[in-house]
Parts: structure tokens; sequence; C-alpha cells
């Protein structure tokens, strides 16, 4: 792995919490930099192509966005599409409109989920609690 240097001109408020964490876990303050970052970039080469740019952008969105963001569902009417797809499935096979309709109510359900993932990610991130461990928080 190749490294490169870059200097970093932090908040005074951003370098104290920095070094408070450092201190607290007992790890230099460079590795709980690059951990944070780490943690907050996302991760996106695994993601499918249309929605790795939102997931990127979402790093920057406010709190408020990502509850929504977070709280979020397939429309019911999908949702029972899918089931109802999903249902006939495990009967028969699917005719070709039926297997398109079921594979772009799956890429639906996948990107909502993975939006939602990456929004709770975030939040407990930025609140410096895991959010799923709290049902009140949800």
């Amino acid at each position: 792995m190749t490294v490169s240097s870059i200097t970093l001109h932090l908040p005074p408020l951003v370098l104290q919490r920095a070094r408070q964490a450092a201190e607290a876990l007992q790890r230099p303050l460079e590795e709980v930099l690059i951990t944070t970052l780490d943690a907050t970039l996302p991760h996106i080469e695994d993601a499918p192509p249309e929605v790795q740019l939102e997931l990127l952008r979402m790093t920057w969105s406010s709190d408020q966005d990502l509850w929504a963001i977070a709280r979020s569902a397939m429309a019911d009417e999908q949702q029972q599409q899918l089931e109802h797809l999903a249902d006939i499935q495990a009967t028969r096979p699917l005719s070709q409109s039926e297997s398109t309709q079921l594979e772009t109510l799956r890429r639906t359900y996948g990107r909502v989920t993975l939006r939602k993932a990456r929004a709770y990610a975030l939040l407990s991130l930025r609140g410096g609690r895991p959010l799923l461990a709290d049902p009140a928080a949800v």
C-alpha cells in the first residue's frame, strides 16, 4: 500500500476531539484520523454504479436529510408486488415481463437498503454511538 502525506488545517474543536479520541483509545492521533476518514468516506466500489455517486454525496448531507433516508422505505405497492412476484416464482417460472419487473423491484429494494445503511452509518459516526443499538433512536 502506497502512503501519501498531506497537510490538514483542522479547526481547533475538531483537533481537540481527535486528540481526545486518540488519548482515550491509546492510539496515535494519525491512526485515529485515518480510521475516521476510512470509516466516513464510503467504499462505493462494490455498490451498483447507479448509486455510487449518491452514496458518496450522502457523506455531506445534513442530519435531517440522513434521518429522512434512514426512515425511508419502498412504496407499499412496490413491496407487495415484489412479494407477489417472489411467491409466483416459487411455484412456476416467471414470464419475461414478470422477470424484468422482479429484477427492477429487487434493484429498487437494494438501492433503498444501501441508502438506509449508509445513512445510519453516517448518523452513528456523527453521534459517536451505534444508533441501531438504541431502539429509541430509530
